[in-house]
């Protein structure tokens, strides 16, 4: 999963070198504002196959929130 969230990270931010953490957050990133974090979310649902709510998205504040909700949505469909 984390090579998978990598691959959007690099692709939305446009930076072969970046990498992830579970802490990691918007303040962490460069380039993380509105607009990217709605084109990451796209990326995640796309590469995973799965759809947030609008419930999830407010929550999706960090990478270790992510790897949590797509846990959830993986394991459950």
């Amino acid at each position: 999963m984390d090579s998978q969230i990598r691959r959007v990270f690099r692709e939305v931010f446009n930076d072969e070198q970046i990498e992830i953490w579970d802490a990691m957050s918007a303040q962490d990133v460069k380039g993380w504002d509105s607009l990217a974090q709605v084109k990451l979310l796209i990326g995640l649902e796309e590469e995973f196959g799965v759809k947030f709510t609008t419930h999830e998205v407010t929550q999706l504040t960090s990478v270790a929130n992510i790897k949590a909700a797509l846990a959830r949505k993986v394991v459950a469909e």
